[in-house]
């Protein structure tokens, strides 16, 4: 590999990375609170601004990228993100800091959108595999480092400093080469691009979104108003796909076997993940009582399988095939859940390896998946085929956000309601909920083992 496209690789990376490191900002939600005289759930809307609008945008934006050029756009998107980081920064107002995470969800779509693309078109087509386990590690490791930073940064300079410290990134790796270019050169055809149907699957990806956050806050009726429109959206767009001379995608891809069920283990698998996050912090303080810097350091376990799962992916794609690994992928982590949900904090070596096979599941997977997603998406639609990839991931940790909620909430009221105690009925809550959670990539694993089997 060449010294140029070396330095191509780490500028796409290092660009990439302003994305996932968008986890820092979990950390500063105290301070933000408090320097803005916040009620605690108002601070949900500083996440449901920012997914909304680029899990809304995201496949609009791969086929611009495919039309206008992958490089053009994805430098558009650094130089975009690093205003609107800086706008956050400086908010003044909660409403003004808002605005700002919505165009910074603008931003993050046209990055993530061309990524992907402009990652592959740097390796050889039999190299793809490899090109994409490369950058799912420095996804994986961006997300896990965001955290660490974080704290760091809030500690010493305070909240605007978690938005403040990725200008700079952004705007280092606007130096990207002009090597890293996979595009059309004669410009923007407006002709060609589907407005009317980026509209319908933007308005459909943004009612579900709210949708799911209504359930959460237990607002039945405006969910449940929320979700039709969301499935009229839905219809519509596949409509317009079907007729449309030009689609965003072209949906008849998805009758290509396998392709709309590696698509729904995405959701799954990302959903079943999601489990991690939203309950082993509240595990290790409530119930271990173990000081914040080593919880940090085994909650990390999922993060560094991850980082060791996307390589090693790659390797195994490329030798076995991707759907195989897809399904062995599927699953480590629902084994890794599994062994969670059996052994909980009363046994912190089976909670690390629990969480490294699951981290190191979900590695596997994504790079298989992405592979396959390349892969099947013809040629000249690379940025809509990364788009896609990275929705279906957005969508399941979207889900699981609010099912897994609700479903411990179910387990711990069901298990009080028994005559448990607090700490009982977390226990019981957890360990159900885990449970749950490693049926659904373990569901997929047996659908796509069938699938295959049948294909020999």
């Amino acid at each position: 590999m060449s010294a140029r496209i070396r330095r191509s690789v780490l500028l796409i990376g290092l660009g990439t990375a302003i994305v996932p490191l968008d986890s820092a900002v979990n950390i500063a939600f105290p301070a933000i609170t408090h320097a803005f005289g916040l009620k605690l759930p108002a601070i949900q809307w500083l996440v449901v601004a920012y997914v909304l609008t680029y899990a809304g945008l995201l496949l609009a934006m791969g086929r611009i990228g495919d039309l206008a050029g992958h490089r053009v756009v994805f430098r558009a998107g650094l130089a975009w993100s690093a205003l609107a980081l800086a706008a956050c920064a400086l908010a003044p107002s909660y409403p003004l800091l808002l605005a700002a995470r919505v165009a910074q969800g603008i931003g993050s779509a046209l990055v993530l959108a061309c990524g992907p693309a402009l990652l592959t078109q740097l390796y050889r087509e039999s190299d793809r595999a490899r090109a994409l386990g490369h950058y799912t590690m420095l996804f994986a490791l961006s997300a896990a480092l965001g955290p660490l930073l974080g704290g760091v940064l809030v500690a010493r300079w305070g909240w605007p400093a978690v938005y403040w410290f990725r200008v700079p990134i952004a705007l280092a790796a606007l130096l990207l080469p002009r090597q890293a270019r996979s595009a059309p050169r004669g410009g923007f055809d407006r002709a060609a691009f589907d407005l009317a149907g980026a509209l319908l699957l933007a308005l459909a990806l943004a009612a579900l979104i709210l949708a799911i956050d209504r359930l959460r806050a237990a607002a039945a009726i405006e969910a449940a108003a929320l979700l039709l429109a969301a499935a009229a959206a839905f219809v519509g767009f596949f409509h317009r796909q079907r007729r449309a001379a030009q689609p965003i995608i072209d949906v008849a891809v998805f009758r290509t076997p396998g392709f709309a069920l590696v698509n729904l283990g995405s959701v799954l698998v990302n959903l079943a993940s999601f489990a991690v996050l939203l309950l082993v912090p509240y595990e290790l303080a409530r119930i271990a009582a173990l000081p914040d810097a080593l919880a940090g350091g085994v909650l990390a376990a999922s993060g560094l399988g991850t980082v060791a799962g996307s390589p090693l992916g790659a390797a195994l794609a490329r030798r076995f095939g991707a759907a195989g690994v897809t399904t062995l992928g599927a699953l480590l982590a629902a084994a890794g859940l599994a062994l969670v949900a059996l052994g909980g904090t009363a046994n912190l070596a089976a909670l690390l390896l629990g969480l490294a096979l699951q981290g190191l599941g979900l590695g596997l997977f994504q790079v298989a998946y992405m592979d396959i997603v390349t892969g099947t998406i013809a040629p000249g639609a690379r940025g809509v085929a990364g788009s896609l990839a990275l929705l279906t991931r957005t969508v399941g940790l979207v889900l699981g956000a609010s099912v897994l909620s609700l479903a411990y909430a179910a387990f711990e009221a069901t298990a009080l309601a028994a005559g448990g105690t607090s700490r009982t009925a977390f226990i019981a809550g957890f360990r159900l909920t885990f449970a749950a959670a490693a049926a659904l990539p373990a569901v997929f694993a047996l659908l796509e083992a069938l699938r295959l089997s049948r294909r020999r």
